[in-house]
């Protein structure tokens, strides 16, 4: 008797989505099973994220077919894709945050008793949904109260609630600590569990090792292998996503020679609380300095008052020995710092600017480029073409628009800029945020590279795993004080994730 073949719960075949003469996905064809979780990996611009958007009826395919449950559908919105059981975890949260959690999760189905919400009856559902997914929650909690971890819990059960039967995750452990990333990772073998299927797009192979049962990797917009989870290991896929092999990194001790930055004792007051309370921190020269902290502790706060950006309460911030405690911009700048901003298109650039005039940024009074106020603009573009040369960045011309790049190609700019620059400090912020692999490494080399040629590094990240890779002392920000500190080697990621959390290096 021949075997029944499984119809798969979603089917993509010979998809094409074009953007002008840009080809985003070509020729894509993809399939879901019932019950398992399916990763979508590649590289910044490889098209994961819009093939996803097709399937989540946020982008049109130019041409090709979608199928549910072996049936042909085509999406023209979102409300479409979730009348077919397709629910989307954005990687930014779509939550109200003056309303409650339960509110959130209705919101737009509600629950009514006459004209009004019924509160009591939707507190209910809410807490008997939490409980059958085990997501634990609590209703009446403000979003503003919650931190990232259980505002991503609400984001899930928002979905469920809706009776979504295909979960999409969009690089869902960007903002979460490794504890969270590991509670995160339960949540959706569970969900399988009770018959639910899952799409997760991240760029971090070490989940897709822990949680997925089948990969599929995509460069330059095409599917290039599909690959069983228990058939391939982290480094291949890092290979089949870049075309090559990343070599590990040895990162030798360094001596310190003279400090860089001094802050002592800074402080920046809120609407009811301090932002930053008595913060204390140094960065030497031949040092990558980390600064760890879940998303909204104060590592915003700190950046924009050591930089400029805002004023402090309290404390003081010396650079290169020189007092620029609430300074101007220009002036910490001209005293030996450069800055990658965390937000590269409201504090790193101007979006309607052209790329030359995006690079002149911070050297606008240099004599290689102004002449008695005259900016000489052949020698800028000749300048941005060196940078984009150098840094791989995939742009047209220098006369091209900031806005019409994509946002890592923008981020990598950024970057050459920010690194061109011979300031002694460099803050670094997000640095590889929406950057591929390939860019991400020589990021990370330009940084020690400085690191060598006795420059230092602050180095701020979301992402764990760079600043252990990078960093030789770490400190720990929680709830705006310093909860910690520690060398290389000294700490591993769920003893730094605790931190992050409030614990202390005595917890278990």
């Amino acid at each position: 008797m021949a075997t029944e073949q499984r119809v798969p719960i979603f089917e993509m075949r010979h998809i094409y989505k074009m953007y002008g003469d840009l080809c985003a996905n070509n020729d894509v064809n993809i399939h879901l099973n019932q019950g398992e979780i399916l990763a979508i990996v590649g590289e910044n611009g490889a098209g994961k994220s819009t093939i996803m958007k097709v399937l989540y009826g946020l982008e049109k395919p130019t041409s090709g077919e979608v199928f549910v449950r072996g049936r042909k559908v085509r999406f023209h919105n979102p409300s479409d894709a979730m009348a077919q059981g397709i629910g989307m975890v954005q990687q930014h949260f779509m939550l109200f945050e003056s309303m409650t959690v339960a509110e959130n999760i209705v919101f737009k189905n509600e629950i009514t008793k006459g004209l009004f919400l019924d509160k009591k009856k939707t507190i209910e559902t809410v807490q008997a949904l939490s409980d059958q997914y085990m997501l634990k929650i609590d209703p009446d909690a403000r979003i503003d109260e919650c931190p990232v971890g259980l505002r991503q819990r609400v984001e899930i059960l928002k979905i469920l609630y809706q009776s979504a039967e295909i979960i999409i995750f969009d690089e869902p452990s960007a903002v979460l600590t490794p504890l969270e990333v590991e509670s995160l990772l339960e949540t959706m073998r569970n969900l399988c569990a009770m018959g639910k299927s899952i799409v997760l797009i991240t760029h971090k192979l070490q989940e897709v090792m822990s949680a997925a049962d089948r990969v599929y990797v995509m460069r330059d917009g095409k599917v290039v292998a599909e690959r069983m989870k228990n058939e391939t290991d982290a480094e291949e896929l890092a290979y089949l996503m870049v075309g090559r092999h990343i070599p590990a990194r040895h990162i030798p001790p360094q001596t310190v020679t003279r400090e860089l930055l001094e802050v002592t004792g800074l402080s920046l007051k809120g609407e009811n609380k301090l932002l930053l309370d008595d913060v204390s921190l140094h960065v030497g020269a031949g040092e990558i300095v980390g600064v760890a902290g879940v998303s909204g502790n104060g590592q915003s706060e700190l950046i924009q008052c050591i930089t400029g950006l805002r004023h402090t309460d309290g404390g003081t911030v010396r650079l290169q020995g020189k007092d620029v405690t609430n300074k101007s911009v220009r002036e910490i700048r001209d005293a030996g710092l450069s800055h990658i901003s965390e937000d590269r298109f409201v504090w790193g650039s101007a979006i309607d600017a052209t790329l030359a005039e995006n690079t002149l940024m911070g050297k606008e009074d240099d004599d290689g480029f102004s002449k008695k106020g005259f900016v000489d603009w052949n020698r800028v573009r000749q300048y941005c073409a060196e940078l984009i040369r150098k840094f791989d960045v995939k742009a047209s011309s220098p006369a091209q628009k900031l806005h019409e790049m994509s946002g890592g190609n923008a981020q990598k700019l950024i970057v050459a800029r920010e690194m061109s620059m011979s300031a002694p400090l460099l803050i670094s912020c997000e640095p590889t945020r929406g950057i591929d692999i390939g860019a991400m490494e020589f990021i990370h080399d330009q940084m020690l590279k400085k690191r060598a040629d006795g420059g230092g590094v602050l180095l701020v990240s979301s992402e764990l795993s760079e600043i252990m890779r990078l960093s030789d002392r770490i400190y720990v920000l929680f709830e705006g004080r310093v909860n910690g500190e520690c060398k290389r080697g000294e700490m591993d990621d769920k003893s730094l994730g605790l931190l992050m959390l409030g614990g202390n290096k005595s917890h278990e």
